[in-house]
């Protein structure tokens, strides 16, 4: 289980006035929630935020919430970003509970050179990024790695035929994670001597007939 810190400010005042405001004074508004508590609004700082983001996986990472000196065992699961330049505008907490499980989703990373694209030269592709999972939050694993080296052309690996650490339960065992496909074929451009004999003499001729007739 990975682990960071962030520390937050209660805030009393809300609504879209507000979180303007706060955005202007390098602050970003949030909210922490549970079924165990009411949903409380929160300001973050924005860079402290940033930094924190930049190197850790949100989705699977257990953040220690201190709010006004009180911390609280928290996921991010939700990040609202504006869409030109991608910084935050809200972040939704929820808060744990010891014991109770959440569904996560656990990115997939591929293990490997498939033995179909280094012998035969096929393509690989990874359908799925994540598996959504159910899991205690002390055991969320920060990735499923998943070992591609046997895979021939035409072969696939599907969540159905991969092990999960003990303790994390997948909620969808139907998708298919990734897939090596044959080298696509090269088509050979035509060559000049499969062309239409003539074909340019003839437009040429054309026009010259055409323009002749315009004069006359």
């Amino acid at each position: 289980m990975a682990t960071a810190s962030l520390s937050a400010s209660a805030r009393q005042d809300t609504g879209k006035g507000v979180a303007r405001s706060l955005r202007r004074s390098g602050r970003v508004p949030a909210i922490v929630y549970g079924h165990t508590r009411d949903p409380q609004a929160l300001s973050l700082d924005a860079r402290e935020l940033e930094r924190l983001l930049g190197h850790i996986n949100a989705e699977t990472t257990v953040i220690d919430l201190a709010v006004d000196g009180t911390n609280a065992m928290t996921l991010i699961r939700e990040i609202q970003r504006h869409p030109l330049s991608r910084s935050v505008l809200h972040v939704d907490f929820q808060e744990l509970v010891a014991g109770e499980k959440v569904i996560v989703n656990i990115p997939i990373v591929l293990v490997g050179t498939p033995v179909g694209v280094r012998l035969g030269g096929g393509i690989m592709t990874q359908v799925l990024q994540e598996i959504e999972c159910r899991v205690d939050p002390a055991n969320i694993p920060n990735r499923i790695e998943v070992d591609v080296t046997e895979v021939t052309i035409g072969h696939s690996i599907h969540v159905s035929d991969i092990t999960v650490p003990e303790g994390v339960e997948v909620l969808d065992a139907s998708g298919t994670i990734m897939i090596v496909s044959a080298p696509k074929e090269e088509v050979a451009a035509p060559s000049a001597e499969g062309a239409a004999p003539g074909e340019p003499e003839v437009i040429r001729k054309a026009k010259t007939d055409e323009a002749e007739g315009e004069k006359k």
